[in-house]
């Protein structure tokens, strides 16, 4: 018996220089995020619960168990290869911190493990590296960190919350190279530097450079940045003809008057390419106004672009102009004198094609026009076959006319009568010869053709 307890006594002696001789696990924490406690045990433990309390880890103090592994804010991970179990805790407030037991369940006395929680605000820093650049220029960021983190992931991200910084990193140095970020590591100078390209106005504002810890916080260091606009950058559009010549002025301040002029095409300015050397460019300085002008002497359709006037050869912010350049062609239909009918309208005539433009007919106006000229023409041909029509049946009244006033004149000659009319037969005699106008349209009746009708046809043939 006496045995019996002596053993045991020397067991829970050993577990307690097993104890101190691990210590206590201090773990850091951000206020409103998440932590990881991580805890080993020793080899043959592999099978035996593991869990994770608080206090005095009585039942009540107990958060989570492996045989359990998810509970409220709570979870546990094992890994029995590595002989390690990791417990989360989430939606950590001040309440959170404190000391903390990783217990091993065995038959008695269980194995425990200090650890002490400590939690901070999700912010940082207390001071801040300013810097400052220019729209389209490139910035450099240096990050210094202690040479025991020579072999430490680094990396840079937006924002002042350290706790999400690694997963929202812009670029690591396991990547060195993503879009328009750069990351260089000098290990012999303890500093690792990220470049930004291309820089916009919406590259200004806070980054954390960070270097990874694994037993606590990562380390990090805060930079401010600033990116500026060109300073007096002038804007303006130009539209120009292909084959034509073109002017570019450009001003520039007075302390530059000395400075070499130049005139460069790219989107941005700090890699522009200067074009004056070109033939076709001639550059043409002007003192007294403090500008100078650039002469394209043939514009080429390829000449359209962005170009910027400069003044300075190191490209540093100054008084730039910014030009758009459009390049449109000559329309025209014809290098010869032409000529231009409009219906209705005299025709006019075009002398100089090189600087009018031809007038070309609608497609509609042309139909327009086609279908007039043929109504035009039906309705000429149809008065001239009316008017032919009209002639013949006059030509046709003329005959029928003289053949009856020849039988007329033999009934005349053959009666021997006299005829005498009074003024009252003489007046109806020329209310029916008015009235004749109607008989010329028609054939005359040679059958029942009398006196009256004999002068009737006298009198109109006479007025014919």
């Amino acid at each position: 018996m006496w045995s019996f307890q002596n053993l045991l006594f020397t067991i829970c002696v050993a577990l307690r220089c097993l104890i101190n001789a691990v210590g206590v696990i201090h773990v850091t924490g951000y206020l409103e995020s998440e932590v990881n406690v991580s805890c080993s045990y020793g080899e043959g433990y592999e099978s035996y619960e593991k869990y994770l309390c608080k206090n005095n880890c009585g039942d009540s103090d107990v958060l989570i168990t492996t045989s359990k592994p998810v509970k409220n804010k709570y979870r546990i991970h094992e890994d029995k290869t590595a002989r390690i179990f990791t417990m989360t805790i989430s939606d950590l407030h001040s309440a959170d911190a404190g000391k903390y037991w990783c217990g091993v369940t065995i038959t008695g006395k269980d194995i425990y493990i200090e650890v002490k929680l400590k939690l901070v605000k999700d912010s940082c820093c207390d001071t801040a590296t300013k810097v400052q650049s220019y729209e389209g220029y490139f910035k450099s960021v240096s990050c210094p960190y202690e040479s025991q983190h020579q072999n430490s992931l680094k990396y840079i991200c937006r924002g002042n919350r350290p706790s999400t910084c690694l997963q929202q990193a812009l670029i690591t140095s396991d990547t060195k190279q993503n879009g328009r970020f750069r990351l260089d590591d000098d290990k012999m100078s303890g500093t690792f530097t990220v470049t930004i390209s291309s820089l916009t106005k919406n590259d200004s504002g806070s980054y954390l450079c960070g270097v990874q810890r694994n037993s606590d916080l990562d380390v990090f260091s805060a930079v401010e940045l600033e990116v500026k606009e060109w300073c007096c950058v002038k804007s303006t559009k130009i539209k120009g003809t292909v084959g034509h010549p073109l002017t570019l002025l450009c001003p520039y301040p007075p302390q530059h008057r000395d400075n070499r002029k130049f005139l460069c095409k790219g989107e941005q300015l700090n890699s522009c390419k200067d074009i004056t050397s070109q033939s076709r460019f001639k550059l043409e300085g002007n003192g007294s106004s403090s500008s100078f002008s650039v002469v394209i002497t043939k514009l080429e359709e390829a000449d359209a672009g962005t170009y910027w006037c400069g003044s300075d050869s190191e490209r540093r912010p100054g008084n730039y102009t910014k030009i758009q350049l459009s390049v449109v062609f000559l329309q025209h239909t014809s290098t010869v004198p032409s000529t231009v009918e409009m219906p209705g309208k005299p025709s006019t005539q075009i002398t100089d094609a090189g600087h009018y433009v031809g007038y070309t007919v609608p497609p509609l106006l042309l139909l327009l026009i086609c279908v007039f000229a043929v109504i035009v023409y039906k309705c000429k041909h149809q008065k001239a076959k009316e008017d032919e029509t009209v002639m013949n049946r006059n030509a046709q009244n003329e005959d029928a006319l003289e053949e009856v006033m020849h039988v007329a004149e033999n009934k005349i000659y053959e009666s021997q009568d006299v005829v005498i009319y009074s003024n009252k037969e003489t007046s109806e005699l020329q209310s029916a010869g008015n009235d004749c106008e109607d008989l010329g349209e028609d054939e005359p009746d040679l059958e029942n053709v009398t006196t009256e009708e004999i002068y009737c046809n006298g009198n109109f043939h006479n007025a014919n």
